[in-house]
Parts: C-alpha cells; sequence; structure tokens
C-alpha cells in the first residue's frame, strides 16, 4: 500500500491527484502546515520536515514532480505516462519539471515575504517582484496552450498534474486573475477533470477524519 503525507493543497496534492487519476490504492495521511513547525514528531518519517513524503514498500520519495513520473511508470500502461519513444517525450519531461522548478518556486518567496514572515521581515517588493517572475514564465505557456489542450503528446499527462498544482497556488495566491486567455481555459479543463475532484475531496475528507484543519496549505491570510 504506498502511503501519502499531505497538507491541505499542499506541492504534495500533485501526487495525491496523480493517485486518482491512475485509481491506485493509498493510505493518505494528513499533516497539520507546516508540519516541521506543527509536528515535530514527523520529522523522524521525513528529516526534511517538507511534504510530500511518499512511501511505496522500501521506496521513499519526497520531491512531488518526480513522484508523478515515479507513479506513471509504475502504473504501467497509461496514457499519463510518455514513452521515450513518444515524439512528445522531451516536452513532457520539460514541462513535468518545469511546472515545479520554473512555476512554482517563485511562488513560494511570495508566500514567504507576503505572508509567512512576520510583520517586521516581510518584503512586499520581493514578493510583488517575484509574483510578477512567474506571470512572466507562464506566459510563455500561452502559444502552446493556443494551439494544444495539454502540454505534451497531445494528451493529458502526468506533466499537466506538475503545472496544473502551480496554476491551483497561483489561485490561493489571488493571480488567477492575470492569467493569459489560453492558460485561464487550461486550467479551468483541468479543474473538470474527475481525477482532480476526486484528490480535492480526498484530501478534505481525510483532513476533517483525521482533526486537521481544512484550510488549503498555503494559508495566505496575513500572519499575526
Amino acid at each position: 500500500m504506498i502511503t501519502l503525507y499531505h497538507c491541505m493543497s499542499a506541492r504534495s496534492f500533485r501526487p495525491l491527484w496523480m493517485l486518482e487519476e491512475l485509481g491506485m490504492p493509498y493510505e493518505l495521511q494528513m499533516l497539520p502546515f507546516p508540519p516541521r513547525v506543527t509536528q515535530k514528531t514527523y520529522l523522524a518519517i521525513n528529516p526534511l520536515g517538507t511534504v510530500p513524503a511518499l512511501f511505496d514498500g522500501d521506496v521513499r520519495m519526497t520531491e512531488s514532480a518526480a513522484i508523478c513520473q515515479y507513479l506513471a511508470a509504475r502504473a504501467g500502461k497509461t496514457p499519463l505516462d510518455v514513452s521515450s519513444e513518444d515524439p512528445g517525450f522531451a516536452a513532457y519531461l520539460n514541462y513535468l519539471h518545469f511546472g515545479e522548478a520554473t512555476l512554482t518556486f517563485p511562488q513560494t518567496l511570495v508566500l514567504r515575504y507576503a505572508y509567512f514572515e512576520t510583520a517586521a521581515r516581510r518584503q512586499p517588493q520581493v514578493a510583488d517582484d517575484y509574483a510578477k517572475w512567474f506571470l512572466a514564465r507562464l506566459r510563455t505557456l500561452e502559444p502552446v496552450l493556443d494551439s494544444h489542450d495539454y502540454m505534451a503528446a497531445d494528451r493529458f499527462t502526468a506533466a499537466d498534474i506538475s503545472v496544473g498544482y502551480a496554476l491551483l497556488l497561483a489561485e490561493h495566491l489571488g493571480l488567477k486573475s492575470r492569467f493569459t486567455p489560453a492558460v485561464l481555459a487550461y486550467w479551468e479543463r483541468l479543474r473538470l477533470r474527475d481525477g482532480f475532484q476526486r484528490a480535492m475531496a480526498a484530501q478534505q475528507k481525510a483532513a476533517l477524519a483525521q482533526g486537521v484543519s481544512t484550510v488549503p496549505a498555503p494559508d495566505v491570510r496575513p500572519a499575526a
């Protein structure tokens, strides 16, 4: 049985969404955000103190995009994976990692310097600069999505889950209104998927059952 450690709508939503799309059985362990601060015992499970942490037998993984790639390969024949023989393979790998390294990274700095730091340490200019950094890189997807429904291989793949999570985070940060038209249409298409809806419902149900707040992580309400 796969076990996934997860915070509401954090990066660990990528593997949760992937598991639901694949129909794989899993156990979902919910944690308050950020777990390295709010649940110190978690450091014995993942010394990084971050989510996701995925266990599959002897396998332990902590990188959300890599977990999506692993699950796609582990599932065998699935349209969510792209083989090395497929002409879309390079684009698949590129956008699978683009979603985390290029689109999610700048948003974490927006979160830190606009919301998570104490009032004395917040840096509005830094947060605004990194929001612009994110949006500039997001705009590079506009010509791709203007002519294709998905990021690679002309079908929904793990690459779309990686990019899709970055768009979910951007929506939490109030950046959705600044999406370009094709990106916005793409995001609306993704969030209508049954797998996405099941993943959203699964985290809500598990959080309630385990006594964890259902407020999405990151919670962008200003800190006291």
